[in-house]
């Protein structure tokens, strides 16, 4: 075991928000904050970029109770980011300005929540603090409702995406059908290039009411043959729900969102294409091709902020992340990224965690398998079904005022 390290600790979030980002928050805190050898907790002003503008809170100022309700307040409630730190080999101004404010503060440890993105930060700051010679034990906490993150078998935030795509696909499928007149309903989900949101919506079919046909990025999107799938079905029961990511695309790699919209050119900071207007792209080919009264839904944010929703198992486990991070920092980790392993014991689900280190995680992707879908590519199949089943039970506490969700309400005192 590692000599005791004595000193303050970082939480940061980063990337697009979850339902149960502030839930590994929470686990990071409240284990920070009853640990003897860390001596402060601030959280990061919208992620890195709160080091590097020194906007740090207090964490040890929060309300308690307010503390946790982060459990089941949406989004990231210490701000996010989206910024891409050089490498430190070849542009070392960012990391002399975090170690600057690391040293002001004392800070020995250094825990960010986030996706692939996310983890390359994390990466790149443990690999330059060890050249230094400073030490401080940096840990990377999973969050992505995209849940592409590799190495781990599932990621926080992922469980209450995919219940809440289910529950909408659920919903839409009852409305889609309650009229003698034909319709065809395109539901637009977020994946840019791993389809596990998307695949998500059959849970939705699978329990009595859902889509028709699902398309996931994994495979080649055929235009033509998509059509004739929609038209085939709506030729023999007179509705079709569709549910497509956002990410498909032809055999050459271009988005379909790309075919008819300047969107998808637009880049963030990582160079990831804006994506989204797909839906009613579909839906306004279909309708010349059928004549079919058509709709197209994006469900967009929706899907990544529905805490009203979330899985109690989501929770739960986003809660262990953030505490296992601490918990092995304290021992002497550093570098690594917190994961997960699927048990099943007596035939129950049960997960358990372990730790990647952070070089083997970042800038990978963790995509369905092949086998999970279908030959002819319109829908997943039932070991997705199993894969996805035990991340989306349960139904957590809520506290609400007003029969409205009560949300934490942290007074975000600056460090000075």
């Amino acid at each position: 075991m590692e000599k005791e390290l004595k000193g303050a600790c970082i939480i940061g979030q980063s990337g697009g928000p979850t339902a149960v980002i502030n839930a590994s928050a929470y686990g990071v805190i409240r284990t920070a904050l009853d640990t003897d050898c860390i001596t402060k907790v601030y959280g990061a002003a919208h992620g890195i970029k709160g080091v590097l503008d020194d906007k740090l809170y207090i964490m040890d100022e929060e309300d308690p109770h307010e503390l946790e309700l982060l459990k089941n307040t949406p989004s990231s409630e210490l701000g996010s980011v989206r910024y891409k730190i050089a490498d430190p080999e070849k542009d070392d101004t960012d990391y002399k300005r975090i170690l600057e404010i690391f040293k002001k503060y004392d800070v020995r440890y250094f825990f960010y929540n986030g996706g692939n993105d996310s983890m390359d930060t994390c990466e790149k700051i443990s690999r330059y603090m060890k050249n230094v010679g400073y030490e401080c034990r940096v840990i990377g906490v999973p969050k992505t409702v995209d849940n592409d993150l590799f190495g781990t078998d599932h990621c926080p935030g992922f469980g209450s995406a995919a219940k809440y795509i289910a529950t909408s696909c659920m919903e839409v499928s009852k409305d889609a059908r309650v009229y003698d007149k034909g319709m065809i309903t395109v539901v637009e989900i977020m994946g840019r290039h791993a389809g596990w949101l998307a695949g998500s919506a059959a849970l939705a079919s699978y329990c009595g009411s859902g889509p028709d046909l699902v398309y996931l990025p994994e495979v080649d999107f055929n235009y033509e043959k998509f059509c004739e799938d929609v038209i085939s079905i709506y030729k023999k029961q007179g509705n079709v729900l569709v549910a497509v990511s956002e990410g498909i695309h032809d055999a050459q790699g271009r988005f379909i969102s790309e075919y008819g919209s300047t969107t998808a050119q637009q880049k963030d900071a990582f160079g990831h294409a804006q994506l989204g207007g797909l839906a009613v792209q579909l839906a306004d080919e279909l309708k010349k091709r059928t004549g079919a009264k058509v709709r197209g839904i994006e469900l967009s944010l929706l899907q990544r902020c529905a805490s009203h929703l979330a899985s109690k198992v989501d929770v739960d486990e986003a809660v262990l992340a953030g505490k296992k991070a601490v918990e092995a920092a304290v021992k002497g980790e550093s570098g690594k990224m917190v994961a997960f392993e699927r048990k099943y014991v007596n035939g129950k689900y049960t997960c358990r965690t372990k730790l990647l280190p952070l070089n083997s995680v970042a800038n990978f992707e963790k995509k369905v398998p092949l086998e999970w879908i279908n030959k002819e590519g319109n829908n997943v199949t039932k070991e997705f079904i199993d894969y996805a089943m035990p991340l989306i039970q349960g139904q957590p506490k809520r506290e609400v005022e007003n029969s409205l969700p009560r949300y934490a309400r942290l007074k975000k005192i600056v460090a000075k």
